[in-house]
This record gives C-alpha cells, sequence and structure tokens, in this order.
C-alpha cells in the first residue's frame, strides 16, 4: 500500500477490503458486539451464586467451573473486537470508548470471579482430591487447580482479590497512556527519502528507512525519531516508572521478594531460568563484537553508528515484495510441519484473519490476538521487505499455536503462556530461512539471507536480552526504592549498548532514549521470552528438519496442548530443556557457524 501523493499515510477508508481483516466474524455489526456486552454484564450478576459454596459438593465446582469459562471468553471475545478495532484507527474516537468500556467490563469479569481461587485454595485438600476422584468432569481443571495450590501461599483472601481485580484498571493507567500516545498523537518530522522526496516518518516506515543503502537517509531517520522521543522523555520516564512501581506493588502484596519473581512464577519458572540466559549471553558477547567488526568492514566504514545496524550487508535480491508473493514463499518454507498445517494456515491467509497495511492512525507493529470463540487475527502493517515476510510467518506461528490449541483444549487450558508462544513463532521463522538459504545458489541472495539469520539472532537473542537486562536493572532499582528519572533511564540504557555492541561501535548518544519506544516494557519481564523463544526454536526446528515424521509429530503435539501442563515440561516433551544453558549455548553455536559462513562468502 502505497504514499498518498502528498507522502502522508492513507486513511483506513483507502485500503482496499481484501487486505483487511473480518472482525464481522466476532460481530457482524456494533449493535451485536452492544448485544454480546450486555450478555456478559447478566452472566457477571449470575456468576455470585456460586460465592461460598464450591466446597459444597463437586458437581457445583463443575457448574461454576464451566459457567465461568463461558463468561471469560464472551468477555474477551467484547474485549477484543473494541480493542481490534481501536488498533485499525487509534484516532476513532467511538472504537476509543468501546474499548474503554470492554476494558472496564472485563475488569468487571476478573473481579466477579475473583472468589474462585481463593475459595479453591482454601479447600481441605483432601476434600479436592475426593471430587477430583468421583467426578470426571473435574478432569480439565486439574492443571488449573494444581497450580493454584503451588501459589497458595501469593494468595490472598477472596476480598483481597476482588480489591486486587477491581483495581485491575486503574493499574493500567500508565500503559494506556503511553500506548494512546505513543499510537495516535505521536508525530514525527517528515524527512527526505533517497529520492529527494519529503516523506512523512512514521514507526511503520522507519525499519525500511533504517535499511536504506543511503546513509544519509538512515542518520536522518534516526535522529527524527529519536530527537521526538527525547522532546517527550520526562513524561516517557513517568509512565515507565510508575508501570514498575506497580509491578513492585503486586508482588509485595502478594509475598514475593521481587517483581520478577513474581512475573515468573505464574508460569511456574526459576529467576535462575532468567538469569541463566543473561549469563549465557554475557559469556558470548565477544561473538557479538565479531559480527559488529564484519558488519562495519563489509559495509566499509571508518566509523559503524547505531543507525548502520540494519542496513543490509548486501543488496535485497527482491525488493517491494507483493503480499501474496509473501504468502507463497511462507507456505514453501513450512512444507516440513506436513500438509495440514500448511493447508491450514493457506486457510488463515486466505479467510480474513490479516489486517495486511499500515493506515493513518493504526497500532504499530504486529500481532496475533483473538478469543478462545473465534479463529485468531494478526494485525500487520506490511512494507515488503523480507523482514515483513518473516513477520507474517512469525505472527502466524503464533496464530497456528492459538487456533490448535483451541480446537484440542477447554477455555481453561487455552490460554498457553507466551514464554510457548514465542517458541512457536519463531519455529516458523527458523524454517523459512532454512528453505530460502537451501533453494538458492545465488551467491548475492546466501550472504543476504545469511546477514538475515545474523540479524535474527542478533535482534532476537542478543537484543531481548540486552532488553530482559535492562528490566532486571530498572526493576531491580526500585525494588530498593531508588529512583527512575529520564536521566537514570537514559545512562543505563546507553551503558548496556556500549557493553553489547562493544569497542567497534560508536554508540550514538540518541540512542539512550530508545527504551521511551519500546512497548513491551509495559508487559514486564516480557522480552526475555523471545530470546529463550529462539533458542528452543532453533533447537525445535533442527531436530524436525533431521528426524521428520517423528519430531514434527511432538511438535505439533506442543502446538496443541494450550496449558494443560507447565511450560518447561511442555518443552522437554517436545525435546528442548530451558532449565540448562544448553539450548541457549547451542543457539549461540548456530549465530557463530552462520558467521563463519558469512566471512567465508563475503
Amino acid at each position: 500500500m502505497k504514499a498518498n501523493k502528498n507522502g502522508a499515510l492513507p486513511s483506513r477508508d483507502s485500503i482496499d477490503k481484501a487486505y483487511k481483516w473480518k472482525l464481522e466474524d466476532l460481530y457482524a455489526s456494533d449493535k451485536l458486539w452492544e448485544e454480546g456486552f450486555n450478555e456478559v454484564r447478566k452472566m457477571i450478576s449470575d456468576i455470585e451464586k456460586y460465592h461460598g459454596k464450591l466446597a459444597a459438593d463437586s458437581a457445583t465446582l463443575v457448574a461454576c467451573q464451566r459457567d465461568t469459562e463461558e463468561l471469560m471468553s464472551k468477555a474477551e471475545t467484547v474485549f477484543a473486537y473494541a480493542r481490534m478495532r481501536r488498533d485499525e484507527d487509534n484516532g476513532n474516537a467511538t472504537f476509543q470508548a468501546y474499548t474503554d468500556r470492554a476494558m472496564a467490563l472485563l475488569t468487571e469479569a476478573s473481579a466477579a470471579i475473583s472468589f474462585i481461587v481463593p475459595e479453591i485454595v482454601a479447600m481441605d485438600e483432601a476434600v479436592l482430591n475426593k471430587f477430583l476422584a468421583e467426578n470426571k468432569e473435574l478432569e480439565p481443571y486439574k492443571h488449573f487447580i494444581a497450580s493454584n495450590l503451588r501459589m497458595k501461599a501469593h494468595i490472598l483472601t477472596g476480598r483481597e482479590e476482588q480489591i486486587l481485580a477491581l483495581a485491575g484498571e486503574m493499574a493500567e493507567a500508565s500503559s494506556e497512556i503511553y500506548s494512546m500516545y505513543n499510537n495516535a498523537d505521536i508525530r514525527f518530522p517528515y524527512i527526505k527519502d533517497e529520492n529527494g522526496k519529503k516523506v512523512e516518518l512514521t514507526k511503520g516506515r522507519y525499519i525500511k528507512f533504517m535499511e536504506s543503502t543511503n546513509r544519509e537517509v538512515r542518520k536522518d531517520a534516526f535522529t527524527a525519531l529519536y530527537k521526538t522521543y527525547a522532546g517527550v522523555q520526562n513524561t516517557m520516564a513517568s509512565t515507565l516508572s510508575n508501570n514498575v512501581k506497580k509491578d513492585k506493588f503486586f508482588s509485595e502484596i502478594r509475598k514475593y521478594n521481587s517483581s520478577m519473581e513474581a512475573s515468573l512464577d505464574s508460569d511456574n519458572i526459576s529467576p535462575d531460568v532468567y538469569n541463566n540466559l543473561i549469563d549465557t549471553v554475557d559469556k558470548n558477547m565477544k561473538l557479538l563484537h565479531r559480527y559488529v567488526d564484519l558488519r562495519k568492514k563489509i559495509l566499509k566504514l571508518d566509523e559503524l553508528h547505531m543507525y548502520d545496524l540494519y542496513v543490509p550487508l548486501v543488496e535485497e535480491p527482491e525488493t517491494d515484495i507483493p503480499y501474496e508473493k509473501a504468502l507463497e514463499m511462507i507456505k514453501k518454507g513450512l512444507e516440513p510441519l506436513g500438509e495440514k498445517y500448511v493447508s491450514d494456515i493457506g486457510n488463515a491467509f486466505e479467510s480474513g484473519w490479516i489486517d495486511v497495511f499500515e493506515n493513518r492512525g493504526k497500532t504499530s507493529g504486529a500481532y496475533s490476538w483473538g478469543n478462545y470463540m473465534s479463529h485468531p487475527f494478526i494485525l500487520l502493517n506490511y512494507q515488503g521487505t523480507l523482514d515483513d515476510v518473516f513477520t507474517i510467518a512469525h505472527e502466524g506461528g503464533h496464530a497456528m499455536h492459538s487456533f490448535y490449541t483451541n480446537k484440542k483444549q477447554r477455555y481453561i487450558n487455552s490460554h498457553y503462556t507466551i514464554f510457548l508462544a514465542e517458541v512457536a513463532s519463531t519455529v516458523n521463522e527458523s524454517l523459512l530461512v532454512e528453505y530460502m538459504l537451501k533453494n538458492t545458489t545465488d551467491k548475492k541472495k546466501k550472504a543476504y539471507l545469511l546477514n538475515h539469520r545474523l540479524e535474527s539472532f542478533r535482534g532476537t537473542l542478543y537484543r531481548q536480552t540486552m532488553f530482559a537486562e535492562f528490566e532486571k536493572i530498572i526493576h531491580g532499582r526500585a525494588g530498593k526504592g531508588g529512583a527512575l528519572t529520564a536521566e537514570e533511564l537514559n545512562r543505563t540504557y546507553h551503558d548496556l549498548n556500549k557493553k553489547y555492541y562493544g569497542k567497534g561501535m560508536l554508540v550514538d548518544e540518541d540512542i539512550m532514549h530508545e527504551w521511551s519506544r519500546i512497548p513491551h516494557f509495559y508487559t514486564s519481564f516480557y522480552v526475555y521470552k523471545y530470546a529463550t523463544g529462539i533458542s528452543a526454536a532453533t533447537s525445535l526446528a533442527t531436530r524436525m528438519l533431521a528426524e521428520g515424521k517423528p519430531a514434527v509429530d511432538k511438535y505439533l503435539e506442543f502446538l496443541a496442548s494450550g496449558c494443560s501442563e507447565y511450560s518447561l515440561e511442555l518443552l522437554k516433551k517436545a525435546g528442548v530443556d530451558l532449565t540448562t544453558p544448553k539450548p541457549v549455548q547451542d543457539a549461540l553455536n548456530v549465530f557463530e557457524a552462520t558467521l563463519n559462513e558469512m566471512e567465508k562468502i563475503i
């Protein structure tokens, strides 16, 4: 989708319907959404009848669980429709209001069921075990019950849990304020593109500018973006600082030693996994420094700047890849996953799951989302680059994970952890790049793909670990009562960039503001999962390509498992043990092997 003649982004109305997602699959009209909204409100009132009665008998416990599943799945549908409509154009006041109402309703629903976990945890375990033994209809809820018993020490009284649930909407204030500014209100200046034409800088166009072979375009885009964020650095520091304080509050009220421990415990993951990741990457920092030196050498630069990190080391063999061609490339690359997987993802491509092109006000980046009661949806801001092709494959991995899980699991076990989600998405990327590398004899194209794989490791394993280390530092500082001023955040972030990129990189001052534009920092201790995800995915993809059907069958079973067991256990069944540093080290070994090959071919 091209920009308007004046270089501005197109309006939502001007996007061809064929490239828009079909949110009508959730609600055929806004009127039906209102009816769904009112239905959920009634269900919220009805759930109260179970309050204080869960220990009465196993049938009551089953009935409550089933009614809760229906309530929450419908509440999430109401919210998903409203939020995705807002994501189409964050400046649309109607859907801003819908989202606010839906968020309030979801908070109300969460508060209404907040008595359930405390009541289950308060029950005599002998009684619970009797219920489980006598009533087979409780079988799907076994893991849910066991998980909550495991966290018994951190679950509060029913009234306290209700208060925390009611505070949920207020607790998201920092994230919501940041999101509205970063997606709706922020405006970047116009810069000149490669042809000397003035074009509006947007977050969606930024990476494409950073991949430009014209160094002045890269520098201008880099400077314009970060100067804009620098102009609001105190506001951004305030929103992030208060989000960190929110996490500190909830971790302390639930009797955890730290925000990190509280966040990781929801997945039953020890902080050792987080710290092992940082430590293992730290021991392999010289590989990244070596890659930086190679980049500097190939680009023939006296100084390598931060804005030189994304330009391909060789010219892209294909430019402006049509969206339809991208889909065909992905289906070919995913053939090792079997005919059914390729058929299912092909159906997703053709059935209105995806919102493709950028328009004014649209939420930046990409995601896969939806709800239990419908197929998943994918938001893109497709610009036609090879990175965008990999983004489709990545988000397609998320979507198929949800699709297969929702088909097999009940709602209670459908919410697979984000820790697992990044495995499914990155497996798709790994298979796609391997397919491309194996199916080219063109030295230039092979060099480009090797560079792309190197960049995937740099951006996903090294960079996300740097983000994870940044979070560890700032949450640790806040945990000890330290301040998170703009100056402190800038200094910390700049120092980490110097550590990760080494002496071969001139770390520009403007990069200190990059933390301001990373929305994932508002979902704390999230980004490390990208790094563990690429590590697990590299291992799984390697096994499937080497072993074929047996490994593929285990992987497809993993995709349909949801959260029916703990994340680390599900990965072990698929063949990866992330309780040890080995998968991370193995992934870094692949990075080194790719680096060796790149050094030979250039």
